[in-house]
């Protein structure tokens, strides 16, 4: 399917590894000029590199901090003077945060700070260039909803659910969808680092109905699909791609 993206700009945030890498790789080879921000440039230069030798979009690193003090800002000012214009932003760069019950409200402020306010402070700094040309798609990647124990990574991903939701209601006439997609257990490096072969094997056999853990490539190609023109009635939706790990269907 020609998913009409050729000449389309996107910016993606996390995008040195995992699953924003393989999204910002996959919009460029589809033939949208990214903007892949995150904070080490030598991965960045080396995705750039790799979809230039593969024949892809031009891919434009920028080291950007998520958490430095205006960084929202400086981000959107960084894309559009490297682009022109942002017509797809997917907000993916974020971090799982377990918390005890008596953490301080520091660790509580920089959890939703990184997995929340930045979503929605990067988003609102790009939006009004996408009113304007009446086009635009958010993607947000965020996290299930069936902690195993407390998280604030989880609590902050429940709201950018709302939050998106909220938007797509306010934006839509204007073109725009606003999207979430829950990864459910997808192979990187912290997953290859924090969980031994066997267990995963295990885990992937007892819990995954397909039975075996996704890559990023595989929540890529729903991320693409959302980003395209043919998704225009696709919006406020949130759409795991987990291998059917969740077990209740709201």
């Amino acid at each position: 399917m020609d998913l009409d993206l050729k000449s389309k700009t996107a910016v993606v945030t996390g995008a040195s590894i995992g699953i924003g890498r393989a999204i910002a790789k996959a919009l460029a080879l589809e033939g949208v000029r990214v903007v892949a921000v995150a904070r080490r440039n030598d991965l960045l230069e080396k995705l750039a590199q790799e979809v230039l030798a593969e024949g892809g979009a031009a891919v434009i690193p920028v080291v950007q901090d998520i958490m430095q003090q205006d960084a929202a800002k400086k981000l959107a000012a960084a894309a559009l003077a490297a682009v022109g214009h942002v017509g797809i932003l997917v907000n993916n760069a974020g971090g799982s945060r377990p918390l005890p019950v008596d953490a301080p409200d520091s660790d509580w402020d920089e959890a939703i700070a990184l997995n929340f306010t930045r979503y929605r402070q990067v988003t609102h700094a790009l939006l009004p260039q996408m009113i304007e040309r009446r086009w635009g798609r958010i993607i947000n990647i965020t996290g299930k909803s069936e902690p195993e124990g407390l998280n604030a990574a989880f609590a902050a991903k429940a709201a950018v659910h709302a939050w998106a939701k909220g938007l797509s209601r306010e934006i839509g006439t204007h073109g725009i969808t606003v999207n979430c997609i829950p990864p459910g257990r997808i192979m990187s490096e912290q997953i290859r680092r924090n969980y031994p072969e066997d267990y995963r094997k295990q885990f992937a056999e007892e819990e995954i109905p397909v039975g075996y853990w996704g890559e990023p490539e595989d929540l890529a190609a729903l991320a693409i699909f959302l980003a395209s023109p043919k998704a225009r009635y696709i919006t406020g939706a949130v759409i795991p791609v987990d291998g059917g790990l969740r077990r209740y269907q709201f």
